[in-house]
């Protein structure tokens, strides 16, 4: 079989209710951030780091995304498009593009915002002959209330006023192969979660690729929302290192 391009699969399908009203009107892939959309900068981010073909899963305002994004040409990519009938997930969709996905190839949130290096990512799942990679970043959570920790005799061990938990979180972003199609059927909604544990049952080890160092911007509700635009700003040459090259 003959190698096929690089793949990434855009999984820009949902409803974006957590930063509603916003995307009533547009959704969530094409809110701009700094000087245009966030799905457009993605596309932009993903050629320079090596992708040659996209797949947009689309769904909700799905001709709007089709409009904006057009066929890839002024990206440098070769853009098709999928429609979710229904909602599927996060990882459903893939069934309806099996015959289009190469042995390895990416996954993404249409509304990821980072500077992850997408060939790196790749390249290591690669390696390390995985089923699935989840690219992974550090995050803190703080609880403003004194939390108390108990035994079974209902006794306090332990008080921590104030504490902050570290978490690994996953992006949004994963490397996959061909085999996640055998853990659902076509037409089947069946999300991340579903396959984390579908494959923690079945032995199959997940990697992950922590880009801690990096950036990664969540901008879930409003008020992420205007936090990212600021850093962005900010920050817009780490995220599109190669602009220069890539404006018209």
């Amino acid at each position: 079989m003959a190698q096929l391009p690089n793949t990434a699969v855009v999984l820009a399908g949902g409803l974006g209710s957590r930063l509603a009203p916003l995307t009533a009107i547009i959704p969530k892939p094409l809110v701009p951030i700094d000087r245009e959309a966030i799905a457009e900068i993605l596309l932009r981010q993903l050629r320079y780091r090596g992708v040659e073909q996209v797949i947009v899963s689309i769904g909700y305002l799905g001709h709007l995304i089709q409009a904006v994004l057009g066929d890839g040409e002024r990206f440098g990519l070769r853009i098709e498009y999928q429609r979710e009938e229904k909602p599927l997930g996060t990882v459903g969709p893939l069934a309806l593009l099996a015959d289009r996905l190469p042995n390895d190839f990416l996954v993404l949130n249409g509304d990821v915002l980072s500077d992850i290096d997408f060939g790196a990512l790749l390249s290591t799942h690669r390696d390390a002959g995985r089923t699935l990679t989840v690219a992974t970043y550090p995050k803190q959570v703080k609880v403003d209330l004194g939390v108390l920790e108990t035994g079974a005799d209902g006794c306090v061990n332990r008080f921590v006023e104030k504490p902050t938990y570290d978490f690994r979180v996953s992006m949004g972003v994963y490397a996959m192969s061909r085999k996640v199609l055998a853990y659902f059927e076509p037409g089947q909604r069946f999300g991340f979660d579903d396959l984390v544990l579908a494959m923690l049952k079945a032995g199959d080890p997940i990697g992950t690729f922590d880009w801690g160092h990096g950036r990664w911007l969540d901008i879930g509700r409003p008020s992420d929302y205007a936090v990212a635009q600021e850093r962005f700003a900010a920050e817009r040459e780490f995220y599109l290192p190669g602009e220069g090259a890539n404006r018209e």
